[in-house]
Formats: C-alpha cells, structure tokens, sequence
C-alpha cells in the first residue's frame, strides 16, 4: 500500500510541475451573472484540469446556479508555497490578482500540491497559509471568506495533507471565515470520477464536487 501511494504522488507531483507553467489568470474566465463577484484562489482542481469544457468545473456551475460573477485565478500545480517563486517579487500572484479585484466573496481551495514539497517546506508551508489567509482578509475586510478543506485525489492520504488540511482549518478560524470541512473526501473511493491522467476530476467527478459545494454552501445561507 505504502509503494502504491509513494508512487501515485511521485506522478501527481511530476504532472503538477509540468502543467504549472500556466499563467496565472489564464482560468479567469467563468460565469458571468450579475450578482455578487467571487473569487477562486485555487490549483487544478478548481481551475478544472480534466474537465471535457471549463463550464463543467464546481466553481462555474456553482457560480452559475447563483447568479455569481465568477473570478478564477486558479493555477495548475500552484501550492501555498510550491509554485510561488515563479511570480517573482509577488506583485502577480494571485492573492494581489484577487485583492485587485475587489470581490465580495473569497473562496480559498488551496494545499493539495504543497503535500510533495512537505517534508522539506513544512515549516514554510505553514507560516505561508496563516500569511495568505491574513493578507487577503486584511487588504478585503468586507469580504466573506469561504475556506475549504484541501483536496486530495486518492483512497490512500499521506499525514502530510492531514497536517496540512488542520494548518489550514486554524487559520481560517483566525480570520473568521466560514469553512467547508471533509472536501478532501469528496471523489474517494470512485476511480470512474477521474479523468485518463487519473490525476484529476473528470466531468462527472467535477458534477459531485459542485453537488457537494451546493450543498456546504446552502448550509452557509449561499
């Protein structure tokens, strides 16, 4: 079990810093309503990474559902620390991509890729969450923050997303967000939700991802 799950991250790992050279911006595109704006900070699995159409992903159709104008930054690979150096001295990442926007709605979807770089980052890791997290309520206080629990994408969970799914739960407590628990949960156990790379949601699994969010976020009066 131990090998089938060291190498299921060894590939996740090599396929996110391949696919990472998105650029940041490049998944803004979304639902277009004319309600409230919200923003997505996010890795593949909300930027939508093995859906046949970008409409399939969980953030637009939940967008779509409400009327949301949605806002999504996501970046394949892109981790609370893996990735970051690539937007230099920080002035495009996409927190300030999400501040410049001014949305009236945050979701944070991000710490699944930062689970390969934890047992030499996880000091980094941490300290970088609590970062984000502060960074964005402090430059959006009238925001609603919504903070989701990191996804994961296999039966079998290394501790690192453990520890980093309960690092990111305390910082959303510190910043009083509202947060959706036990998303990491949400495609287990079903292989047929996942795409040919096996790495990502396919349609069908992104259709589950959104029913569960529709249904976090009905509890939350959304």
């Amino acid at each position: 079990m131990r090998s089938r799950l060291l190498a299921a991250v060894t590939l996740l790992a090599l396929a996110t810093g391949l696919t990472a050279c998105a650029s940041p911006g490049s998944g803004t595109g979304g639902a277009t309503g004319d309600g409230p704006l919200v923003a997505f900070y996010g890795d593949s699995y909300t930027l939508g990474t093995g859906a046949s159409d970008p409409a399939n992903r969980w953030s637009t159709v939940v967008s779509e559902e409400r009327g949301w104008r949605e806002f999504n930054p996501s970046v394949n690979g892109l981790g609370f620390v893996n990735h970051r150096d690539r937007f230099g001295d920080g002035s495009g990442d996409l927190p300030s991509l999400i501040i410049a926007e001014q949305p009236d709605i945050v979701f944070v979807t991000m710490g699944l890729n930062d689970a390969f770089s934890f047992d030499d980052a996880a000091d980094r890791i941490h300290e970088q969450i609590t970062t984000d997290l502060h960074r964005l309520r402090d430059a959006l206080p009238e925001a609603r923050f919504i903070v989701v629990e990191p996804f994961w994408y296999t039966d079998e969970r290394p501790q690192s997303i453990e520890t980093i799914i309960a690092w990111v739960a305390d910082a959303a407590q510190e910043i009083d967000a509202d947060t959706i628990p036990g998303a990491s949960h949400w495609i287990e156990g079903h292989p047929e939700w996942m795409a040919a790379d096996g790495l990502h949601p396919n349609d069908e699994g992104y259709a589950e991802m959104a029913r569960r969010m529709d249904a976090e976020l009905e509890r939350l009066g959304l």
